[in-house]
C-alpha cells in the first residue's frame, strides 16, 4: 500500500480551515506524515527610510505576520503526537513551492483548486496548472464541495502507454480507496490510429477486415489492462474496470462526474527538464468537476530542478 510520508499544503492566504486543509490533516495522520503547511507571499521593494524607522525589512515583517497566521490556522489540530511545521516563502507562487519539494523532498503537493485570476494566468497558466506540469511530486489540487472521506475515485490508466506510472496510478487509488472507504473505478480508453482513414479513401478496408483490426486492437488494450489491475484484483471487481473505446479526455471527464477525486498520469519524459506533459491531463484538471491527483513518471526532473 503506497504511503506519504512527507506532505506540503499550499494555503494560499488561507485563514479559516477548508476542506483542503481537513483532507492534508486527516491524511497525514492516517499515514503517520509530517504535514508542512506553507504560504507564499510576493517580495516587495524595500524603502531605506521605512526600514530605518521600524528597524527591519518589510518582507520579514511579512514573514512573520504570515508565520503567525499560519500558527493559529494549525494550532487547533496539533496534540502530542501530531504537529504541523509551517514556512513561509517570498517570491513566485508555483517557483518557491517547487524549489520547497526538491530541497525538503515532499512526496505529495495538496492545494485547494484556485481558477486563473487575470488574463496573464488564463494564457500562461495559473499556479495549479504550472504545478501540474513542473511539480516532480505527486500534486492533488483538491475541488470543493467534496466530502470527507471521499465516496468515489477514478483511476485513469493508460497500461500501453508508460507501465510504471500506470503501477504507480493504481498503488496510490487503492492505497486511496482503501483509507477513505471509497469505491474504486479504473478506467481505460482505446483508439485505433487511422480508423477514419481506413473507412475511406485511398485506404478503404472492407468492413470484415476493418472490424478484424478493431477486435484485434482491442484485445490487446484489454490483455494489457487485464495485466495491470491484476496485482490490485483484492481492491477491485470486475464491474469498476472500464476498457471504452473513444477520446480519452471526454470519457474520463464524463465517468469523473460521478467521482470525488480523478487520479491520472502526465506523459512529461524522463530525463528532459519540463517536457510538456500531456493535453489529456491538463484538460482534466481544466474541465474536472471532481479533484485531481497528478502524478509524475518515476526520473521525471522539473525544469526548476
Amino acid at each position: 500500500m503506497k504511503r506519504f510520508k512527507n506532505i506540503l499544503f499550499v494555503s494560499d492566504g488561507l485563514t479559516n480551515a477548508s476542506t483542503a486543509l481537513h483532507r492534508a490533516i486527516s491524511l497525514a495522520k492516517l499515514n503517520k506524515a509530517q504535514l508542512t503547511v506553507v504560504d507564499v507571499i510576493d517580495e516587495i521593494e524595500e524603502d531605506e527610510a521605512i526600514t530605518k524607522r521600524v528597524g527591519s525589512s518589510l518582507n520579514s515583517l511579512l514573514v512573520g505576520y504570515k508565520l503567525e497566521n499560519l500558527s493559529e490556522l494549525t494550532k487547533p489540530f496539533e496534540d502530542d503526537d501530531f504537529k504541523i511545521k509551517t514556512m513561509v516563502l517570498t517570491g513566485t507562487t508555483f517557483a518557491q513551492i517547487i524549489k520547497a519539494v526538491i530541497e525538503h523532498h515532499f512526496d505529495l503537493v495538496i492545494k485547494a483548486s484556485t481558477p486563473p485570476e487575470s488574463l496573464s494566468e488564463k494564457l500562461l497558466g495559473s499556479t495549479d496548472m504550472h504545478l501540474l506540469r513542473k511539480c516532480p511530486s505527486p500534486v492533488w489540487i483538491d475541488k470543493p464541495g467534496k466530502t470527507i472521506p471521499y465516496k468515489r475515485i477514478l483511476a485513469a490508466v493508460d497500461p500501453l502507454g508508460d507501465q510504471s506510472n500506470s503501477t504507480k496510478i493504481m498503488e496510490l487509488s487503492t492505497s486511496l480507496a482503501a483509507t477513505e472507504g471509497a469505491e474504486l473505478d479504473v478506467v481505460h480508453c482505446w483508439h485505433l490510429e487511422g480508423e477514419s482513414m481506413l473507412r475511406g479513401g485511398r485506404a478503404k478496408l472492407t468492413d470484415t477486415e476493418l472490424d478484424l483490426i478493431l477486435r484485434r486492437e482491442q484485445q490487446k488494450h484489454a490483455n494489457q489492462l487485464n495485466q495491470l489491475t491484476s496485482r490490485f484484483s483484492q481492491h477491485l471487481n470486475d464491474s469498476n474496470i472500464h476498457l471504452i473505446k473513444g477520446n480519452a479526455v471526454e470519457n474520463i471527464l464524463e465517468f469523473g462526474k460521478q467521482s470525488d477525486l480523478i487520479v491520472i498520469g502526465t506523459i512529461g519524459r524522463v530525463g528532459i527538464p519540463g517536457f510538456i506533459i500531456g493535453n489529456t491531463a491538463e484538460e482534466v484538471l481544466q474541465f474536472a468537476q471532481s479533484s485531481v491527483l497528478a502524478v509524475k513518471p518515476d526520473g521525471y526532473i522539473s525544469p526548476l530542478a
